[in-house]
């Protein structure tokens, strides 16, 4: 770990416009990384709420402490090819890649289970599963072709939802609880490759999600999600960011397949 140069370290992170993803971005460039940032920066009409906007992901990089080391990219996590110019722009940039993180998502629910539309289901799954699968296509190749001892780190940020039963959010749920199984199942791929793989599981945290969140559950306030954390109190995104960018540092070296759960005691 003390060979680690980290003034060389490069990320990528999707979802980087706003949310979870932005503040992964900042605080990641502020610990020194170099940070490609993709968002798909349009709507979607299977998503019943705005999406990011270009004008969002810009802001991020505005909001870098480090701002010439932060490259903003227009990119869908459902195109693979995309996700591979992605990671071909850290190499080119700054040299290769150290680290991927996942934080592209979707929230999709509504009607139980078996009445949810099939475009919507496909959503929820192509951007919040398929999604950290493509990622981890492109990017993982990229951190192997790093020199040993290696330090490379993929983390996909999954769902409180996927441990915990949550009604009118099927789709999602069982979208999130397979990003926890395909970390898993990548740590082990992985092995003693010196590139771990975890999950990060964040409860009710403010952002555009949650207020869609709201709208699912006919609710006129997001803090009434606040109420089943044992801490009474919504996440915020730095929050989150700060438990990615852990799993992302050297201090967490001894860990592969874990599954962190920010979520103020929701599913303790």
């Amino acid at each position: 770990m003390n060979g680690i140069d980290r003034s060389r370290r490069a990320a990528i992170v999707t979802g980087a416009a706003r949310g979870v993803g932005a503040a992964v971005v900042t605080r990641l460039n502020a610990d020194g990384w170099s940070v490609v940032a993709v968002d798909r920066c349009a709507d979607d009409p299977a998503v019943s709420y705005p999406l990011a906007t270009v004008d969002q992901l810009h802001a991020t990089v505005a909001g870098c402490a480090a701002q010439d080391r932060v490259v903003p990219l227009v990119a869908d996590v459902r195109d693979e090819r995309a996700l591979h110019d992605a990671t071909a722009t850290a190499v080119r940039e700054f040299g290769g890649l150290d680290a991927a993180v996942a934080a592209a998502g979707v929230m999709v629910g509504g009607p139980p289970l078996w009445e949810i539309d099939e475009r919507h289901y496909r959503a929820a799954m192509d951007v919040n599963l398929d999604g950290v699968w493509r990622l981890a296509r492109a990017a993982i190749p990229v951190m192997l072709a790093r020199p040993e001892p290696r330090h490379g780190r993929f983390v996909a940020v999954a769902s409180a939802a996927a441990h915990r039963a949550m009604p009118r959010l099927g789709a999602y749920a069982a979208a999130k609880a397979g990003v926890i199984g395909l970390v898993r199942g990548l740590a082990a791929d992985l092995a003693a490759s010196g590139v771990t793989a975890h999950a990060v599981s964040p409860g009710s945290t403010v952002t555009a999600m949650l207020d869609a969140s709201a709208e699912i559950y006919d609710l006129d306030d997001v803090n009434e999600f606040a109420r089943h954390h044992l801490q009474a109190r919504l996440l915020h995104p730095a929050e989150v960011a700060a438990a990615v960018a852990w799993l992302c540092g050297p201090e967490s070296s001894a860990l592969t397949g874990s599954v962190l759960q920010v979520d103020a005691g929701l599913t303790a």
